[in-house]
């Protein structure tokens, strides 16, 4: 595949337009922006804590992920952003479930503002 793709689900909350794709495919990969525990439907955060908050990333992310023709088992980079580090054990309770035996590389940092306020924010780069 030449260029970039776009990639654009209703199963996953929509980008703000004119700022950013949900994804881009691109040489093999696709490369999943940003996903915050926001429900597709109502375009709201979720209720709940940061496990219930990371399931509905990880599940934003595997929307855009499938609508790109990949799938959460071919992601080789995550990178977790945390609104506080003392979410981590939490979180990684939770993130140890998915991706399969093989774990993608990752890192995780804590950032002074996730937007809406959220405690979580999670984006990837899978295989196609």
């Amino acid at each position: 595949m030449s260029g970039k793709v776009a990639v654009l689900t209703d199963k996953a909350p929509k980008p703000l337009p004119g700022i950013y794709s949900q994804a881009i495919k691109a040489n093999g990969l696709v490369f999943v922006s940003g996903a915050v525990p926001m429900d597709a439907e109502t375009g709201k955060l979720i209720d709940g804590d940061i496990q219930a908050h990371t399931h509905q990333c990880i599940k934003n992310l595997t929307a855009i992920l499938e609508e790109a023709g990949s799938s959460i088992e071919k992601v080789v980079k995550v990178n977790v952003f945390l609104a506080s580090m003392d979410d981590f054990a939490k979180m990684n309770e939770v993130y140890m479930t998915y991706w399969g035996d093989v774990k993608p590389c990752r890192t995780c940092v804590a950032v002074k503002t996730l937007p809406l306020n959220t405690d979580v924010e999670i984006e990837c780069t899978a295989l196609l």
